[in-house]
């Protein structure tokens, strides 16, 4: 697994580019699939469902839930990026967390800023269903020197994102994707989070779906 992510890296920075100044950024629709993170150096740090509702900026992700795998983190999150808010949710105690989101940032969508870096066909284009053309679309972080390579299908839904840390490259990778939201109540706070007063943040911790992984 770990020399395929390397192999796909190279190609994603070595392939001939088709870059197009009237390129702009697609936004992803209201989509639900699963979401596997991995670590390049090898860790599983999560599985599970997402449910992301494009228009509402709102985010569910619940790991090892319907799909268990031996990962290092379990997590139940609703993030309102619009709002600036997320919670963590136990359902199983029936408590919550809530929390400042300091970075919008996620794996579902491309960045406004993002740049077009090239067209390529993951698999074989020259013979019939055994090919997929993606976009790869690359950008960075204001404020440190990472950055990212996030490549989506030609109807704008996500593949794949490579996630460049310093400390720690990451995968995203989404599958199963079905464009509906199939359970609505997964985007709508648990009545026994309602009135929890937002969290102070620890100086230096920073807040978002990324570094829930990090």
């Amino acid at each position: 697994m770990l020399a395929a992510v390397t192999l796909f890296m190279f190609v994603c920075f070595t392939a001939t580019t088709n870059a197009d100044h009237h390129h702009h950024p697609c936004h992803t629709p209201n989509i639900t699939g699963l979401m596997a993170v991995m670590s390049l150096k090898g860790e599983v740090k999560a599985c599970g469902a997402f449910t992301y509702d494009s228009t509402g900026k709102k985010l569910r992700f619940r790991s090892n839930e319907s799909h268990p795998v031996n990962s290092s983190i379990g997590l139940d999150i609703l993030m309102f990026f619009d709002e600036g808010i997320f919670y963590e949710i136990d359902s199983k105690n029936q408590s919550c967390e809530k929390k400042k989101l300091h970075c919008t940032m996620h794996p579902l969508d491309i960045p406004d800023d993002a740049k077009f870096y090239a067209s390529m066909t993951t698999g074989s284009a020259s013979i019939e269903g055994e090919g997929l053309k993606v976009n790869v679309w690359t950008g960075g972080f204001t404020d440190s020197k990472d950055h990212y390579s996030m490549s989506v299908t030609m109807g704008c839904l996500p593949v794949s994102t490579l996630y460049f840390f310093e400390a720690t490259p990451f995968l995203f990778s989404i599958m199963e994707v079905e464009m509906e939201i199939k359970d609505p109540d997964l985007l709508v706070v648990p009545s026994y989070c309602h009135g929890q007063p937002l969290e102070e943040t620890p100086e230096g911790t920073i807040n978002s779906f990324l570094h829930e992984f990090i």
